[in-house]
């Protein structure tokens, strides 16, 4: 059927209006389109390997962390008490450019001897060191972290903060070495499911996104040359981070995650 000078101009503007709205979408929109591919199987944890303070790498104590009903669990049913022992959960990869979607949730009590600060606190760990070259008693990977906070039921607590253990980065032109930084977003409550993509462009922008919104945004990862750990990964003189391991966090509150999910990006 032959298009009407009226029928073109209505596509035209339609073609317009997808373009522009392609264009103001949230960054992590972008990656709907792309090709994800899952790091957590929902079966088992092939492709990750745990590292609990003071035991040696690839020994999972007490069973911390393990899948169960196609959801990967941080339980601690196992231990009497926490004594310090902050695990980390190594997906055998390094990423430098990508798109990394983590849905999680808190459930449950707080093991006993666990911190006051880690209630209901987890995190993903971003351009991180290689669980290999961690101290057999380190407490954290030298990294930058996606804190992950859950609300008590009262009050304020964001989440998609960041912390950063050995590392500083910097935000709006200045070098943050302050240890743990508050995101914009808004507070969950109770054991409800939440989705962070957290986007990464090397050495370059950070993005911390919930509900299609930037909560958190920093550029310039580095380490932090006043910390032995981060010290001994310094080469050549550079502190810069491109590129790291993903580790997902044991700090003593049980956590699910049901999604662990990446897309790669062009440099």
């Amino acid at each position: 059927m032959k298009a009407t000078a009226t029928g073109l101009q209505a596509v035209g503007w339609a073609l317009l209006a997808a373009v522009a709205g392609a264009a103001e979408a949230p960054a992590g929109d972008a990656a709907r389109d792309g090709q994800w591919v899952q790091l957590f199987n929902g079966h088992d944890l092939t492709g990750w390997t745990p590292k609990i303070k003071s035991y040696d790498l690839g020994d999972n104590f007490g069973n911390t962390f393990r899948v169960e009903d196609g959801v990967l669990k941080v339980g601690y049913d196992k231990y009497d008490k926490f004594e310090n022992r902050f695990g980390h959960l190594f997906y055998k990869d390094k990423f430098s450019h990508y798109i990394l979607r983590v849905e999680y949730r808190f459930v449950g009590e707080q093991v006993a001897g666990g911190p006051g600060w880690a209630f209901r606190n987890s995190g993903v760990m971003i351009h991180g060191q290689t669980a290999q070259s961690m101290r057999k008693d380190q407490d954290f990977p030298v990294s930058i972290e996606v804190q992950l906070l859950g609300g008590s039921g009262q009050g304020k607590r964001t989440t998609a903060n960041v912390c950063s253990p050995g590392t500083n980065f910097v935000m709006d032109g200045k070098l943050v070495t302050r240890h743990c930084n508050d995101s914009t977003s808004k507070t969950y409550h109770g054991d409800q499911w939440v989705t962070v993509e957290i986007e990464v462009h090397g050495n370059g922008k950070i993005r911390h996104i919930i509900e299609g919104q930037t909560v958190f945004e920093y550029e310039q990862p580095q380490l932090d040359e006043n910390d032995s750990d981060a010290r001994a990964l310094i080469v050549a003189g550079n502190k810069m981070l491109s590129e790291g391991t993903i580790s997902l966090q044991s700090e003593s509150h049980p956590v699910e995650f049901r999604k662990v999910e990446i897309l790669v990006l062009k440099p």
